[in-house]
């Protein structure tokens, strides 16, 4: 990633290369370290995000009982703290600050805005009071402002979860947990109370293939079968392979260990604990079932693999259906990304259209110059935390070879730059930099505060993290989340207008 020539130095103290990364979770704060590790140029990076608190999935996204995977914000505060960065949360693209305001202020753009969305399995019923998406139901009890207020009937007796990847042992897990196993945890208060007094006691896990096709990791499945008040049932017969499992097994690891733990698992059965986690292999839903709009029920049908021309092993319907008594049903099939507004978008896949980072005006189209994208934006929702560095990574790369292509194109002749002009059409076309006013370090500051918006710094987060920090540490919890964006604006303004004590005023008894 380092460029060793000379040519290859671009921008100064004075006047750096300006980045804005948009969007402040892991992809984009992987983006911004590897920016800041490089030493050929000089670089000033300006983090957005729509809400105060920055992190991301990792503060929204991670099960609040994995407490350790949160522990990578540390090395994300380091990046925060770097003098060549500026965070500017609250803040909505689209609403206070124009796709055309970001080209006039920065050299180059980084959409680091992940998959918001979920996918649909468009199915009947669907759309029923009662079925929500995992993305939903995570938001939910981990905090997410925009999803504090939604309501969820765990008053029933069955739910059904769809889909086996990560999230959907996640949300398996936060239903299954007994209140005592929550409370260390940073799970949003209201959630909490509400998961004290559910009625849920069967837990349906649908897979539409079998289990040497599940997305989940293993720890994901082992801590199933450690929960103090759930059992984990898997029917014995599911685990018989066919031949084309068989072969696909064999040298993955990782879905052999699964395979052992699901065999594990199946052979003990139910133990009394009140709760059960029902594992329904090969079994795809075809109809969620409603009484006077509310979930009674939902249909699925018996699959089979069959292998396709590229190995993968498809599933196809038997014919063989089977009706569930659930009143509750999450989908966790997938996330997707949402259009941003004056930002390409590849509406099929759900992502920004790019080659290897770089932006293209649609799928298989020109580069858009100066604009990039990291993470679930660029490649889907594919891999965990740590996918995210090298993909970030690769992207950077691509941002310094056209840092470095400009900076040689503006110190070429005009005459060779002429000749030059069948690059135009390349990849890294040039873009000119802004200039005067907008170059300045405080130009989107003066423009955020003539628009009235309030945006927080990452000194006004410090604030509320130390808040739920205290407010954590009385209870014995890793912190007491804050998930209301007009308080949080209220606690930081309150504890900007208090004069911090003088260390020398010396107050006599």
């Amino acid at each position: 990633m380092r460029f060793c020539s000379k040519e290859a130095r671009f921008g100064s103290s004075g006047r750096p290369v300006r980045i804005a990364i948009i969007g402040a979770g892991p992809s984009g704060f992987y983006a911004a370290g590897a920016l800041l590790q490089q030493k050929d140029a000089h670089v000033a990076i300006d983090m957005f995000d729509r809400l105060p608190t920055p992190y991301g999935l990792v503060r929204y996204g991670v099960a609040p009982d994995h407490q350790k995977i949160k522990s990578v914000t540390r090395i994300y505060e380091r990046t925060m703290k770097d003098g060549r960065v500026r965070y500017f949360g609250n803040i909505d693209l689209g609403t206070d600050i124009t796709h055309d305001d970001l080209k006039a202020h920065y050299d180059q753009i980084v959409y680091a805005v992940g998959a918001q969305s979920d996918k649909k399995i468009d199915i009947p019923g669907e759309d029923l009071a009662g079925s929500f998406s995992a993305t939903e139901f995570v938001a939910w009890y981990n905090g997410h402002p925009d999803f504090r207020q939604y309501e969820f009937d765990l008053s029933v007796e069955s739910v059904a979860v769809i889909g086996v990847g990560n999230v959907a042992m996640d949300v398996t897990r936060i239903l299954a947990k007994s209140v005592a196993e929550l409370r260390s945890t940073d799970i949003a208060d209201y959630a909490l109370d509400e998961l004290r007094d559910s009625k849920v006691r069967r837990i349906h896990i649908f897979a539409r293939r079998g289990p040497v096709q599940v997305k989940f990791t293993n720890p994901e499945i082992k801590e199933l079968g450690e929960l103090e008040i759930a059992d984990v049932i898997v029917n014995p017969s599911d685990l018989i392979l066919d031949d084309a499992s068989q072969a696909e097994l064999e040298g993955d690891r990782t879905a052999q260990r699964n395979l052992e733990t699901l065999r594990a698992l199946a052979e003990r059965g139910a133990t009394g604990k009140p709760k059960q986690i029902i594992f329904h292999f090969l079994r795809s839903p075809t109809e969620i079932i409603g009484e006077e709009g509310c979930i009674s029920a939902i249909m699925t049908e018996k699959n089979v693999l069959c292998p396709t021309e590229t190995g993968y092993l498809s599933c196809r319907g038997t014919g063989v259906c089977r009706a569930f008594d659930v009143g509750l049903v999450f989908r966790s099939i997938g996330y997707r990304g949402v259009p941003i507004p004056g930002v390409p978008f590849h509406d099929r896949w759900g992502i920004i259209p790019n080659v290897k980072g770089r932006v293209t005006a649609e799928h298989g189209g020109a580069v858009v110059p100066g604009e990039y994208t990291v993470g679930w934006a660029k490649r889907g929702p594919t891999g965990v935390i740590g996918t995210n560095k090298p993909d970030a990574a690769e992207t950077v790369t691509l941002m310094l070879e056209d840092i470095v292509e400009r900076a040689s194109a503006r110190e070429r002749s005009d005459a060779a730059c002429a000749a030059d002009s069948a690059m135009a059409g390349a990849p890294w076309a040039r873009k000119p930099l802004p200039n005067g006013e907008q170059a300045r370090p405080d130009a989107m500051v003066s423009l955020l505060q003539e628009r009235g918006v309030e945006f927080v710094t990452f000194a006004d987060w410090q604030i509320l993290e130390r808040i739920e920090n205290e407010r954590g540490a009385q209870r014995g919890q890793p912190r007491v989340k804050i998930t209301d964006v007009e308080e949080m604006l209220r606690l930081i303004r309150a504890a900007k207008a208090t004069p911090a004590p003088d260390p020398l005023k010396v107050t006599a008894d």
